[in-house]
C-alpha cells in the first residue's frame, strides 16, 4: 500500500470514478498517438495521471468484458457472458460479489450512469413495471442506464429500475422474435430512415434509425440519440453534486463510439471522419466537462479516475456511416492488428489511464494490467475482503504507479475463441474456420502479429499450451468454445 494512504480515515479515502467508453480503440486518443483526432479531455487525464500502454479487457466484445470488470471473473466462467439482446435476463448472480458491492461494503455511495448491457430482469420483463433484478441488485444504489446498446431495443432509459417517461396509456412492448402489427421496420420501410443499415439492423425504427429487435408503444419515452451524451453527462454530474460530501463510486459508461453514431449537432461534421470521428470528439467533450465539474466541486485532488474502453475499435458495425471510407491515415487500433470481436491485440488492448493527483504521479507505464483486476485492487485500497472465488488479482501498486510487475498472464476472449498472453508472448490456439495450427507471437517485437514463431519456439509453445489448459480447470471454464 502506498505510504500516502497509511493512517487515512474513512472520510479521506478517495472517491472512485470509472469512465468506460464503448468500442474506443487504443489508437483513437491523441495521447496514444492519434494525430487525425484531438482528444484534449482524455489527454488531460493522461497528462495528470498514469497512462498504461499494455492494458487489457478480458474480451473483445462488450458484455463479456463488462462482466469481468464488474465481477472480477473470466467471462468463460459464465455461459451467458456473450453479446446479449436487449431483453436478456441479468447475467450476474445477485448473490455474488461485484465491484460496487465491495465499495458499498466500504461505505461508498454507488452509482451507474450510461451503457449497461449485462441483462436486466429474469428474462420476461414487463418494461412498464419495476425492472427486477437490475443494477441495484448487483450493488448500485443509483442507476440511470440503457438496457443494452444504442442499436438494440428497448430504446428507453431506465432509472432506478423504472422506465423513464413511460405513459401508462401507451405501454411499451419488446420482442426479439417478431415485429408488432403495423410497426414500420428498417427492412420494409427504408424511406423512413435517415441512417441506413449495412448489415442487420432491420428492426424497429426509433428516431429515424433502424435497430435490432422490435418494440411498440412507449413513444414519449423513446430516446433521441443526439441528446444522449449530454443527458448521461448531466446525470453523472448530478451524482457528483449529490455525493460530494461523502465517499462515492461512480461507473460512467459512455455510449460512444458504438453504433448508431448520431452526434449532437455541435459535433456533427467536426472530425472530418464522418459520424465515428464526430462521436469520439463528443465523448471527449463529455470527459472534459465531467472533469471541469469535479474541479468546480473541489473533488479533483482526492478522486481516483480510471478511463478505459470495453474492447477494441470497429469501423463498419452495421450502419452505412462512411467509417471505412473516411478513416484516412487514422489507425483506431494504433500499432496493433485486429478489431472488436477478434482475439488479436487490436481487439483487447485498450486505453487505460489512472489519475489520482493526491497519490499517483503522472507518467507512462508498460506493465501488463487488466480491467478484471480492479475488483481485487480496489478492495485492497478500501480495506475490504470477500469470500467469493474470483480471477481478479490485486495489482493495486501497479495501478497507482508504485512497485510491482502487473499481471504475468491473461486469457483473452475473441468471438467464440481465445488467446493466451504470458509475458511478451501471445498464443493463439487453433479453432475451426480460423487458424488450423497453433500460432505464437512476441508482442513486443511483433505488435502486428505477423511473424508466427510456433515452430521456432516449440518448448515455449508447449509450456503455454499446458498452462492454458491448467487455467481452464482452475478458473472453472464452462463455455464450450
Amino acid at each position: 500500500m502506498p505510504a500516502a494512504l497509511f493512517g487515512q480515515s474513512q472520510q479521506e479515502r478517495p472517491n472512485i470514478v470509472i469512465i468506460e467508453a464503448d468500442d474506443l480503440g487504443f489508437g483513437d486518443l491523441s495521447c496514444y498517438g492519434a494525430t487525425a483526432l484531438k482528444t484534449p479531455g482524455m489527454d488531460r487525464l493522461a497528462e495528470e495521471g498514469l497512462r498504461f500502454t499494455d492494458a487489457f479487457c478480458t474480451a473483445a466484445t462488450s458484455t463479456p468484458s463488462r462482466y469481468s470488470l464488474l465481477t472480477g471473473k473470466y467471462p468463460w466462467s459464465n455461459k451467458d457472458a456473450k453479446i446479449l439482446p436487449g431483453n436478456a435476463a441479468l447475467i450476474i448472480n445477485t448473490q455474488q460479489i461485484t465491484l460496487p458491492k465491495v465499495l458499498k461494503q466500504a461505505g461508498y455511495a454507488t452509482g451507474a450512469v450510461g451503457k449497461w448491457h449485462l441483462g436486466l430482469g429474469d428474462g420476461s420483463v414487463d418494461w412498464n413495471d419495476r425492472i427486477y433484478p437490475g443494477a441495484r441488485e448487483v450493488g448500485y444504489e443509483y442507476s440511470f442506464i440503457q438496457a443494452a446498446t444504442n442499436d438494440r431495443v428497448p430504446c428507453i432509459f431506465i432509472e432506478n429500475g423504472k422506465g423513464v417517461n413511460l405513459d401508462p396509456k401507451d405501454p411499451i412492448y419488446v420482442s426479439y422474435k417478431r415485429n408488432f402489427p403495423g410497426e414500420p421496420t428498417g427492412k420494409d420501410n427504408p424511406e423512413l430512415l435517415r441512417m441506413h443499415p449495412s448489415v442487420g439492423h432491420g428492426g424497429s425504427i426509433v428516431n429515424g434509425v433502424p435497430r435490432i429487435g422490435f418494440q411498440t408503444g412507449g413513444k414519449k419515452a423513446q430516446w433521441k440519440d443526439e441528446d444522449m451524451a449530454e443527458l448521461f453527462l448531466n446525470k453523472a454530474k448530478d451524482f457528483l453534486k449529490e455525493h460530494k460530501d461523502e465517499a462515492f463510486f461512480l461507473y460512467y459508461g459512455l455510449h460512444q463510439p458504438h453504433v448508431p453514431r448520431v452526434p449532437n449537432e455541435r459535433f456533427a461534421g467536426k472530425s472530418g471522419m464522418g459520424p465515428r470521428g464526430d462521436v469520439i470528439l463528443e465523448a471527449d467533450w463529455c470527459v472534459s466537462e465531467f472533469l471541469k465539474e469535479m474541479d468546480r466541486l473541489g473533488l479533483t485532488e482526492n478522486t481516483l479516475v480510471i478511463l478505459t474502453s470495453d474492447n477494441g475499435p470497429v469501423l463498419d458495425d452495421g450502419y452505412k456511416d462512411q467509417a471505412e471510407e473516411l478513416i484516412g491515415s487514422h489507425k483506431p487500433a494504433g500499432p496493433y492488428r485486429g478489431w472488436k470481436t477478434t482475439r488479436l491485440m487490436g481487439g483487447t488492448c485498450i486505453p487505460f489511464i489512472v489519475r489520482w493527483p493526491k497519490v499517483v504521479k503522472p507518467g507512462v507505464s508498460d506493465k501488463l494490467v487488466c480491467q478484471m483486476d480492479l475488483l481485487a485492487s480496489l478492495a485492497a485500497l478500501t480495506g475490504q475482503s470477500y469470500s467469493d472465488r474470483t480471477d481478479s488479482q490485486n495489482t493495486l501498486p501497479v495501478f497507482l504507479g508504485q512497485a510491482g510487475n502487473g499481471r504475468q498472464e491473461l486469457v483473452i476472449e475473441g468471438m467464440f475463441d481465445y488467446a493466451f498472453r504470458q509475458g511478451d508472448w501471445v498464443m493463439l490456439p487453433p479453432y475451426p474456420g480460423k487458424n488450423k495450427e497453433y500460432e505464437l507471437y512476441n508482442i513486443k517485437e511483433d505488435p502486428m502479429q505477423q511473424n508466427n514463431l510456433a515452430d521456432k519456439e516449440r518448448k515455449r509453445l508447449r509450456q503455454m499450451m499446458m498452462r492454458f489448459e491448467q487455467l481452464k480447470r482452475e478458473t472453472q471454464k464452462i463455455t464450450d468454445f
